[in-house]
């Protein structure tokens, strides 16, 4: 069979185009730091279609309204912070209104990295569901499966996740049990706590939702123990190395020298509020981010780079155990907003910060705000919340059948 000169000359470049690939294929990195390099975020699988109504203009809008509400807020509601606020994965509105330190007079940005609190505790539930997925624990394990000393009986890791442990608060048993409050405490320092003094719980496991801090200093023990590595450096291998969030850590000494990159805490009447004995135990608390690094981990919660999404729904679906019209899955509180769409958030406020994180799955919209002087002023989100959630009459109708 002959072959036309023009499919000669075709089979010839597509000989070249193979040659080239293979040769590309087979070369050496050019050092050792690219074969280390996190892997691209997996792509989204959980896809938003953007309406023909949210055009160009109408984003616009809602970026004017976000910024008259924070600039109303803070010239006279005293909020100092960042913020980032996104619909459809967009980034719609960020700012940064005040100082990172008022002595010093550092002016805020949105890469300003800010302690965390208990928005910290969704990034804890996150290593606990990554070693699940390994097979290294299940949820209805007990604790004693990992920490043997511990003194309390059928509590169970899903327990500690959902707060229905019944333990009591650490922050509250360590004012009267540990010697030296100059010297800082650890997560394993308040396990020897509970097992050599045994403090009395606040209910039986499983029997009440309690709000405990001290479940998820657990947890961040038990990632320890099923993972062989130290909690800090798991978070930073496994959760914020992969995700580029590159100003994203735990707290350390360190963290109280870096002026400039970390907003430093203060009273309500912004004076300097300085890390006590209890900032090193980390899991219910302890870490560090920005509203941009907070917005990659927003994002990723859209793909399967850290879990897969059958295992970050049951996350998001809660323990069934409603308080409040809120539910709680594991590190997210649950509930909806006034048109009527379900949303997963957490708040915190821990020595000098205030954190709140918002998502709302189905039109892929966040709410980030730090802050650095907790005045009340985040009391207000609720009217941020209107701006991008307003009630309709059909989400206003729903409301009232559900409540006849």
């Amino acid at each position: 069979m002959a072959f036309s000169r023009v499919q000669l000359l075709f089979f010839r470049c597509l000989s070249a185009l193979f040659i080239s690939l293979f040769a590309a294929s087979c070369q050496e990195p050019k050092n050792q730091d690219q074969l280390n390099e996190p892997q691209q975020l997996v792509e989204k699988e959980d896809k938003v279609k953007i309406p023909a109504s949210f055009t160009a203009e109408k984003a616009r809008q809602l970026s004017d309204r976000l910024d008259s509400a924070f600039t109303y807020l803070h010239k006279r509601k005293g909020f100092n912070g960042t913020m980032l606020v996104t619909k459809y994965d967009q980034v719609i509105y960020k700012g940064a209104f005040g100082y990172s330190d008022f002595k010093q007079k550092d002016t805020l940005s949105t890469e300003t990295a800010f302690q965390l609190a208990s928005v910290s505790k969704q990034f804890t539930a996150m290593a606990v569901m990554m070693l699940q997925e390994q097979g290294k624990l299940q949820y209805d394990d007990s604790v004693q499966q990992y920490i043997p000393d511990f003194p309390y009986k059928g509590i169970t890791i899903r327990q500690l996740l959902t707060h229905r442990s019944g333990l009591s608060n650490y922050t509250y048993f360590s004012d009267e049990l540990w010697p030296d409050r100059n010297v800082p405490i650890t997560n394993e320092d308040v396990l020897k706590l509970m097992a050599t003094h045994q403090p009395r719980p606040y209910y039986p496991p499983n029997t009440h939702f309690d709000y405990s801090n001290t479940g998820y200093a657990l947890l961040a023990s038990v990632v320890e123990k099923a993972s062989g590595v130290p909690f800090a450096v798991f978070m930073q291998k496994n959760i914020f190395k992969p995700l580029k969030m590159k100003n994203t850590f735990t707290f350390s000494e360190e963290v109280i020298t870096m002026t400039g990159k970390v907003a430093t805490g203060h009273t309500g009447g912004r004076r300097k509020r300085w890390p006590d004995y209890l900032d090193t135990v980390l899991g219910d608390k302890g870490m560090y981010s920005t509203v941009e690094d907070l917005y990659k981990w927003d994002q990723a919660l859209y793909t399967q780079k850290l879990v897969k999404k059958e295992t970050l729904a049951e996350a998001f679906a809660g323990s069934g155990q409603k308080k409040k019209d809120e539910d709680y899955g594991f590190g997210w509180r649950i509930t909806q907003v006034d048109n009527g769409d379900t949303i997963v958030y957490h708040a915190g406020l821990w020595h000098g910060y205030t954190s709140y994180l918002l998502r709302n799955p189905k039109d892929h919209s966040a709410i980030i705000v730090l802050s650095n002087v907790p005045n009340g002023s985040l009391s207000y989100l609720k009217d941020i919340r209107k701006i991008m959630y307003p009630a309709t009459e059909d989400s206003t109708s729903g409301k009232e059948l559900a409540g006849k």
